[in-house]
């Protein structure tokens, strides 16, 4: 517990102080945690016996950021497209060597850490400082309530194939503790109606667990502990960002519908 909370005080300075630096700053840390999740991600595919494609992956990794930072936005859906035949088409050229779940398991591990651009397009919008650290105070506050009201009364077993010490009491914890954060938040930035951020507290602790299940499944399937040992006391950076990558996307569209 020691390592993690001095990994914790560490850590976090620095990746907040990198979203609040924003621009460039916030360039790298997306870029950094992407290729890093990347490559945990296929390392979890290896373990199930996946052939991973690791240059390749990488290489549209890096395009995919390349014309996020250029283009916005507005790339996203070509590259997804463009990924889609990649992938699709090695497996046409390759077949049967190259099988469909090897296939789909390396356009997914493309797909799912890319989930994590939303971290900048989310600080790129109006306001957009104060909507991240919203999103990452509120994955937080749920992953904090989870584990404290869960070790205190957790009795009823969530998810017990997936995660056999998350429970009813802890994951109602995470969403209490979610909303508890957002109306304080809402008190201290202020707006018309805390209704909105009320809702997204209960949004995002929603989407924060499931993604947290997610990465438990995969590394269920896998047959291991975590994702990897870069984060002492933490694991990997899937361990650690998991809630995250499910929770940014959330935000980001909310805010948008909000605007």
């Amino acid at each position: 517990m020691l390592i993690r909370v001095l990994s914790a005080l560490i850590g976090a300075p620095f990746f907040l102080g990198l979203i609040y630096l924003g621009g460039p700053y916030t360039a790298f840390l997306l870029t950094a945690l992407t290729l890093l999740a990347l490559r945990e991600f296929l390392q979890i595919g290896e373990q199930m016996g996946m052939h991973a494609w690791y240059k390749l992956t990488t290489f549209v990794a890096i395009a995919w950021l390349i014309s996020l930072f250029i283009g916005g936005k507005g790339w996203m859906l070509p590259a997804i497209v463009l990924w889609l035949l990649i992938g699709l088409g090695r497996l046409a050229l390759a077949y049967p060597k190259t099988l469909l779940p090897e296939a789909s398991f390396n356009l997914l591990a493309i797909l799912y850490t890319a989930l994590l651009s939303y971290l900048y397009l989310l600080r790129q919008l109006p306001h957009g400082i104060e909507w991240t650290f919203f999103a990452v105070l509120l994955v937080w506050a749920s992953d904090t309530g989870a584990y404290l009201i869960g070790r205190q009364f957790g009795r009823h077993l969530l998810a017990p194939q997936v995660s056999p010490k998350k429970t009813v009491e802890g994951s109602l914890g995470g969403l209490l503790f979610s909303v508890i954060v957002a109306f304080a938040f809402w008190r201290i930035v202020g707006g018309a109606s805390c209704i909105p951020y009320l809702i997204l507290g209960v949004v995002i602790a929603i989407s924060a667990q499931v993604g947290d299940l997610f990465e438990s499944a995969l590394k269920r399937s896998a047959g291991v502990k975590d994702s990897g040992k870069l984060i002492p006391g933490h694991g990997g950076i899937l361990d650690r960002f998991d809630s995250l990558i499910f929770a940014l996307p959330i935000v980001y569209y909310g805010v948008i519908l909000l605007s």
